[in-house]
């Protein structure tokens, strides 16, 4: 436990010496085990279906509103529509209140989906659980989840990160490793079920069967949202031209709640974390109305109530895989310096698959002209952490540039997740689970300084009083 204790503390010393001093990164030269790449078969046991007639499958709840009093849960009939009533409580089998939502379907080619329920449960009270059931007759079936503590600045919570996550053996292992980890939420970062990989019909099935395959995890814990390339599904030769088609008929978002004009980007506060989700396929530039909109919640962040600012978006910005390098370029030109500015803490991004961390660093001085065209350390930028290595049938990028670049701090070619677990305003520890590892120690982990409240001068004052229990976490760790 000592030793634990030091090596945290260890670590939480070199992060912060990183604000100031980018040194040489590491890539790590382990070989992980070779498991099946390809999808996992349709008759095989995860994707089974629930018994009785028309039962709901493919439950999946996400955040339902700005501050976490409210659940978005989702479903699908296959055979009929059947009923788009929730009926919920606090008790396991009493089920005092029902909340009612809409159905819809969609086509894709000549695949019909099912008849895809939405139900918006809101009005909850914080940091309760709740047990609810959906479907009738011997077809019901009975879930729960937890709604969130209240939002406060001190408020401690644990997410999970997820990112191209697919359907094999692989995404098998870090669905399993995540649901073991303790989070309480996962925040995903785009490329859900892989199936615009199939074709023709097999699209609609493997977005079904996905459904189900995560739906252990995705009907007790809410998914925090982002599309991926993978979401898009252009695919002219079927005539399908309409982007994002599969996704948004399936996975809702709370965007009205932050005045979002799109299900694509949005925001949530949950617990002490302010949380924005970007979209890096559609428009972004000036005068776009994702633009217009980040601007505007960017001046909504309350430091004081929500210390913790955290960015999803599915292209990295800052990348030194050959896989897709410099593809977040355009992003990192047009809002890399609202993120400085507004001292954002983290960004997650997946799209790469293999797992990367950067140092604090910025790029905000380079212009067409000024020469200054490369990274360099800056106190107030965001850590960039790349976790699209969730284990999708397109496998590993294991071909990293060589020398690896300063901005870097550690790389490697392994199928995983990621947790950061916020103690309080100060400090959160951050985990990189490699699935080969099983519950073991995890691969990268260090603490993670609030960029607010380290940098603002009261925040000093207020130190002593945290550390003391941010020492207590850490022995308890």
């Amino acid at each position: 436990m000592k030793s634990l204790l030091f090596q945290l503390i260890l670590a939480s010393f070199v992060l912060s010496n990183f604000d100031n001093n980018v040194n040489a990164g590491h890539t790590s030269v382990f070989v992980r085990k070779e498991w099946p790449s390809e999808d996992i078969p349709l008759d095989h046991e995860i994707f089974s279906v629930p018994t009785g007639h028309n039962a709901p499958q493919q439950v999946h709840i996400t955040q339902g509103d700005y501050d976490g009093k409210a659940v978005i849960i989702s479903w699908v009939t296959p055979d009929e529509p059947g009923s788009s009533k929730v009926q919920y409580g606090t008790l396991k089998g009493k089920y005092e209140f029902t909340a009612e939502g809409k159905m819809t379907n969609y086509t894709f080619y000549k695949y019909n989906s099912g008849y895809i329920h939405h139900v918006l449960v809101d009005g909850l009270e914080y940091d309760t659980k709740f047990y609810y059931k959906i479907g009738t007759g011997d077809s019901a079936r009975e879930f729960w989840f937890q709604t969130p503590p209240k939002i406060g600045p001190d408020v401690p919570y644990k997410f999970g990160i997820i990112g191209d996550l697919g359907q094999t053996y692989n995404s098998l292992s870090t669905l399993e490793h995540y649901m073991q980890s303790g989070a309480q939420t996962v925040l995903f970062v785009g490329d859900l079920s892989y199936a615009d990989r199939y074709q023709y019909n097999d699209v609609g099935i493997r977005w079904d069967s996905w459904g189900r395959f995560v739906e252990k995890s995705t009907a007790y814990h809410p998914w925090i949202w982002s599309a991926g390339n993978h979401e898009i599904e252009y695919m002219p030769y079927m005539d399908e031209v309409v982007p994002f088609k599969s996704y948004l008929q399936r996975y809702p978002t709370p965007h009205l709640s932050c005045k979002s004009s799109s299900p694509m980007w949005y925001a949530i506060r949950r617990a002490s974390a302010h949380i924005i989700v970007l979209s890096s396929y559609s428009p972004f530039v000036k005068y776009t109305p994702q633009y217009e909109w980040l601007s505007e919640e960017l001046k909504k962040v309350d430091r004081e109530k929500t210390p913790w600012l955290i960015v999803l978006m599915h292209m990295p910005i800052y990348n030194s895989n050959e896989a897709h390098f410099m593809e977040g370029e355009s992003m990192r030109a047009v809002f890399e310096e609202w993120f400085v500015h507004h001292r954002v803490d983290v960004i997650f991004a997946g799209h790469v698959h293999a797992y990367e961390r950067s140092y604090r660093i910025s790029n905000i001085r380079y212009n067409v002209s000024s020469g200054e065209c490369y990274p360099v350390p800056d106190k107030s930028a965001p850590v960039y952490i790349t976790v699209g290595d969730g284990g999708n049938q397109e496998g590993l990028a294991g071909r990293f540039l060589d020398p690896q670049p300063e901005y870097s701090a550690f790389r490697e070619a392994s199928y995983g997740h990621s947790t950061l677990e916020i103690q309080n305003r100060t400090h959160a520890f951050y985990h990189w689970n490699r699935n080969d590892d099983g519950k073991k120690v995890a691969t990268d982990s260090f603490v993670l300084h609030n960029q607010y409240w380290s940098s603002n001068l009261r925040r000093r004052k207020l130190k002593k009083h945290h550390l003391s229990s941010v020492l207590k976490s850490i022995a308890s760790y």
